[in-house]
Parts: structure tokens; sequence; C-alpha cells
């Protein structure tokens, strides 16, 4: 079976993606790991551990991680998930608690048990597995894969003009996490919008089955649906990092995706975050670019009913 480490600053799309982890019968998560991004590491972790209790299948270990990102102040995301990062709806309240350990030398340690066969799943800030490059960088070549919910793939960024959120957080960590030559899959930001987005109807439907880990996955999601509603006038939920455990956990929803260059931008304020994605494509002047050889598989289209289709099963079975 597939062994991955979930890394993550839990948000409330962080929380349905560790669901789906959670509830399938196709992958061991063998642990979760929490930094800094959405919100602050505290309310990371107590998130992570509020999903973990309410899914109630999978219980991997949870550790703490990186409560700052590399060089910077941290940014969090409380304007869009909610002050707690998971609506404000008085969702948030664990019974159960992380495990002794850092996190950054749990995934050390995993995959040095485990050489080759851990994949990491990181849906959030990359801060802890930069950090675990930096301090173990023979081991991290043991990892099989990481799959990154990071950049704005082939549109515009989320955050500034032209970065997308959790880069933006940390660019530093994710430029050392691309130089590090493990085999990277990026899902952007722009795949995880229109017809992959929750709609008014999916969201009814999943209220309605009552199911308890379902209505939790919507309540939580609320803030991020008024936040929409103010800045575009419309009722949909996106799920970058769902979409991006739709990749990890069902291959065949992807439908085109091409290995790339990708140059992660940390120096100029206005381009902070930027993640340049070469595809291969001929240009009138490729110097800096053309002759660098790809360093992930950048996703760009997946099927969005069928990721919606499994998406909704897991979480009213």
């Amino acid at each position: 079976m597939r062994k991955l480490i979930i890394d993550t600053d839990t948000g409330s799309d962080d929380a349905v993606a560790l669901m789906m982890a959670l509830k399938s019968t196709e992958v061991d998560v063998l642990a979760i790991t929490t930094v800094c991004g959405n919100v602050p590491l505290e309310l990371a972790t107590k998130n992570a551990l509020m999903t973990v209790e309410v899914t109630n299948a999978q219980k991997p270990p949870i550790y703490v991680g990186a409560h700052i990102p590399l060089m910077k102040d941290l940014v969090t995301a409380v304007n869009v998930h909610g002050e707690d990062g998971m609506g404000d709806r008085n969702l948030i309240h664990p019974t159960i608690n992380p495990e002794a350990g850092h996190a950054i030398d749990m995934i050390i340690e995993l995959v040095e048990k485990n050489p080759n066969e851990i994949e990491i799943v990181t849906i959030g800030p990359v801060t802890n597995i930069a950090l675990a490059i930096l301090k173990a960088p023979d081991t991290m070549k043991k990892v099989k894969r990481i799959y990154s919910m990071g950049t704005a793939g082939f549109g515009p960024g989320n955050t500034t003009p032209v970065a997308e959120f959790n880069v933006y957080v940390d660019a530093e960590a994710y430029h050392i996490m691309m130089k590090s030559g493990i085999p990277i899959t990026i899902i952007g930001f722009d795949v995880c919008l229109g017809e992959a987005a929750w709609n008014r109807e999916d969201m009814e439907f999943l209220m309605e089955s009552q199911k308890k880990e379902a209505v939790f996955a919507v309540q939580c999601n609320l803030s991020l649906l008024d936040y929409n509603l103010q800045a575009r006038g419309e009722h949909f939920v996106d799920l970058p990092d769902a979409v991006a455990m739709g990749v990890v956990l069902w291959e065949d929803i992807v439908l085109d995706d091409k290995l790339c260059y990708c140059y992660v931008c940390t120096t100029e304020d206005a381009t902070y975050g930027q993640v340049i994605i070469n595809d291969g494509s001929k240009l009138a002047i490729s110097d800096g670019f053309g002759s660098n050889l790809p360093n992930a598989t950048v996703c760009k289209r997946i099927d969005n009913p069928l990721f919606k289709k499994r998406l909704s099963k897991l979480l009213i079975t």
C-alpha cells in the first residue's frame, strides 16, 4: 500500500483534503505534520487534530512543525478561511493531542525507515520540507515523490497578481524544494477553479447526507464561501488542497500534465513567490529557461466531474 506523509497548514480546504486521504483505503497515512500558513501553527495543529477526530477513519500521529517561514514574517489567510481557519463556526474542540517530536525530525525518520516508498503531500507552505532537506539532504533524496499544491500553475496568482499563497508565504522554502532533485508533481491554483469548485448544489447534497464529516466539510468552508460571495459575487467554494489530494489518490483524473522547468522568484518584492513555469514551448529568447532540465510534472487539466463525484462519495460513505 502507498505510504503518505501529509504536510498541512490546516485551513478549511486542507480539512477536506485530509478527510479524503484518511477515508481512502488505497493509502496508508503514516503521519500528518503541521506548519504555519493559513493560520498560525497552534491553530493549524488544532484544526488537523479536529479533522482526524471528526473523520474517524485512519488516525495517524500528528507532529508539530515550523511556526515561522525561513526568512520572513508569517502571512496568514484568516481573512479568507476565518480567524480559526475553519469558518469561525465553533467547530474546533479536539480531545486528542499531537505527538512528541518535531515534524522535521519525524519526516526524516519515516523516510529513512521507508526508503523510496514515502510520498509527501504538501498542502501548505513547504517550510517543513525545506528544513528537512537542509538537515538531511541525502535522506530526503529517498523520498519517492512530493505532491505540491502550490504555484499559480499557468494562470494568475491568488495572493499577488503573480504569486499563489502557499509559495508566497515561504518562497525560499519552495526554492529549496524545487532544487532538491526529488521528483515533484505540482497542482497549481489554476486547475482548482471553475468546475473543480463546489457549487451550491454540491454543498446542499453534502449537507442533506447528514454524514458527520460531510457536514463538517461544508461548515468549515462557510467563511471561504462568504469571501467568494463578497469578492466575486458567486456562490462557490474552491478547494485547491482537495484537488491536489484528488490527483494523489486518483491518477486517472489527470487529463493533461507536462514535465516543466519551474523557477521560484525570491528577490524582488513585486514578483516574490511567483513560480515561472516553462513547459518546453519554443521561445524567441530562451536564455535562462530553455537550457534547463525539467524539475517538476505540472498538472494542466483534470476531469472535474469525476473528481467531484469521487470526493462526494468519499465524504458521505
